[in-house]
């Protein structure tokens, strides 16, 4: 007989305004524990040292992660220029310098390259897998090890700010995969003067704003308590890009059954990924198929 998880039927986002100094991992066990919920995930790693939105899932609400996973997604970075390390960001060790400085007009017209479809490599400390092993842990033993490169869609890259000759602040808007830290290398290099990331904060993942952010300090303040609950936001954000398609009772509870059921639909093709709705809360997701949609993730939250 299978064991009951422990914990409460708790349901919906939490967006988190992460601080450094944590692994997203370590954020989402705190979150679970505050709420005492049987089940909880993220949508979208941060690095220990970045900060900003991280967006939690609670109960059914991890069934709608990979919507989230895969839209775009917001960063505001600062770049310390004439200085390469080994993990691409502040807290590796400095291997290479270079007394080269770019002029604001000389990093504007650099940046067009690294907007639209373009090859990313990730860091040596990613946790990329190589060969089944992490990229970080090779690297960590003393391991160089080439990393294939990736495909990524960067929307937009914009410099922001020249903080001072050192440091430039840019904000950059990008799909699923994204390294930041490759960003900065790379527009280094291609600036010829090196550079890595000093500072990193997202400030905005799919529908999750900084404004809907709570910080995990409050988030123990409350733990366990009925109030916590107030800052839970509807799993149904997760689905604002795929159709809303109505039902009824009946069709509700065949869709629950993992049956597929009648839906209205007005403009959406057949084939197209949709979800089905009862009163606004969404009772399954799908295919839509000749007036049906046929579930493939059904939300229990009885």
């Amino acid at each position: 007989m299978a064991r009951r998880k422990k914990g409460r039927d708790v349901h919906g986002w939490v967006v988190i305004d992460k601080p450094a100094g944590l692994s997203s991992n370590a954020v989402v066990g705190k979150v679970r524990w505050a709420f005492d919920a049987k089940k909880a995930g993220h949508a979208g790693t941060l690095d220990p040292e970045a900060t900003g939105v991280l967006a939690i899932a609670l109960g059914e609400a991890t069934k709608t992660v990979p919507y989230i996973t895969d839209a775009l997604k917001a960063y505001e970075f600062t770049i310390r220029l004439g200085q390469a390390t080994n993990t691409d960001d502040a807290e590796g060790e400095v291997i290479s310098e270079n007394d080269t400085r770019p002029s604001d007009v000389q990093i504007a017209n650099a940046l067009p390259q690294f907007v639209g479809d373009v090859l990313q490599v990730p860091p040596q400390f990613s946790a990329v897998k190589i060969n089944g092993q992490r990229a970080y842990k090779l690297a960590r033993d003393g391991e160089n090890v080439e990393i294939a490169a990736r495909p990524l869609f960067v929307e937009s890259l914009e410099m922001i700010r020249r903080d001072d000759t050192d440091h430039v602040t840019f904000e950059m808007v990008c799909g699923k995969g994204g390294y930041v830290r490759s960003i900065a290398r790379d527009l280094g290099e291609a600036l010829g003067c090196l550079g890595h990331v000093r500072s990193l904060r997202r400030v905005w993942s799919g529908p999750f704003d900084l404004e809907d952010g709570v910080s995990l300090e409050q988030i123990e303040a409350e733990a366990k308590s009925a109030d916590l609950d107030t800052y839970l936001m509807p799993l149904e954000l997760a689905l604002e890009d795929i159709p809303e398609l109505p039902t009824t009772p009946e069709g509700a509870a065949r869709l629950k059954n993992g049956n597929p059921s009648l839906v209205l639909a007005s403009d959406v093709s057949y084939g197209d990924e949709a979800w089905a709705s009862l009163n606004g809360q969404a009772i399954a997701v799908g295919r839509y198929k000749a007036g049906e949609l046929h579930p493939s993730r059904v939300f229990v939250r009885d």
